[in-house]
């Protein structure tokens, strides 16, 4: 029971959007980093004790070659704003888009930016990575990850970074419309691995697709996005323990 109000505790957080502040307060560094988010509030217990945790590091050598079906989306443009919850710069969805995944549509309620990626492959980070948060009618989470890398404007994510809110706490709503479906690559491959949110309170069960094909962002961008943020805003990688990459 106390593992389900955690995970329904996270549904909360994810269908909202809250900002920083509806739990013990917890950071990327120091005394609230990664490494204490289990001793932070009995509700983070999971960041400490879990088995499955995210991000990983993706071997793509030792990843299991199975018969993945492609990632259905349909997703549409109905992102209501954009808010700096002090972690990370999030965009609230209003949950009509979704994904098909094992036979089941998962509604994108967010997305959001990590900066160097939080997933690294053969021991690599990207310098960026966004995730595109999912739940279905039972409040089971399904993530998107996508990899950027240095190279051209990205004119969607452009449309995000034209009212990024740069202080903690606020949200602005867009004035363009949004296609987050331009935000994923043209190559659907993809990995995939049984995980958790990478941010207390560390829920596990989540389903990870990791997308193999970065896309790009000019250098601009890319600094924008790390001057706002102020510090590396990714959680360090997790033991893989007894689980398997799928390829």
């Amino acid at each position: 029971m106390k593992r389900v109000l955690v995970t329904l505790g996270a549904v909360a957080a994810l269908a909202t959007g809250a900002v920083a502040g509806g739990g013990a307060h917890w950071g990327y560094s120091g005394s609230i980093g990664p490494e204490h988010w289990g001793d932070l509030s009995p509700e983070y217990l999971m960041c400490k004790i879990g088995k499955n945790q995210s991000p990983i590091d993706i071997n793509s050598a030792d990843a299991v070659k199975a018969c993945l079906a492609p990632v259905s989306v349909y997703y549409v443009s109905d992102a209501k704003y954009v808010v700096n919850n002090g972690h990370t710069i999030k965009v609230v969805m209003g949950g009509r888009g979704y994904v098909v995944v094992d036979g089941k549509r998962f509604y994108l309620k967010q997305f959001h930016f990590h900066a160097p990626s939080e997933h690294t492959v053969n021991g690599k980070h990207y310098p960026f990575e966004a995730h595109f948060v999912h739940l279905d009618k039972n409040g089971n989470i399904t993530v998107l990850g996508v990899f950027f890398k240095v190279g051209k404007e990205n004119p969607e994510l452009e449309k995000v970074w034209r009212v990024m809110p740069e202080e903690p706490g606020q949200k602005r709503h867009l004035t363009a419309r949004i296609d987050p479906e331009k935000l994923l690559p043209e190559n659907r491959d993809y990995y995939r691995y049984s995980g958790s949110l990478t941010t207390p309170p560390c829920s596990e069960g989540v389903r990870w697709i990791v997308f193999k094909e970065p896309v790009e962002m000019s250098r601009e961008q890319l600094e924008k996005f790390r001057k706002v943020m102020g510090f590396d805003n990714n959680r360090p990688v997790q033991p893989l323990n007894a689980r398997k990459v799928m390829k």
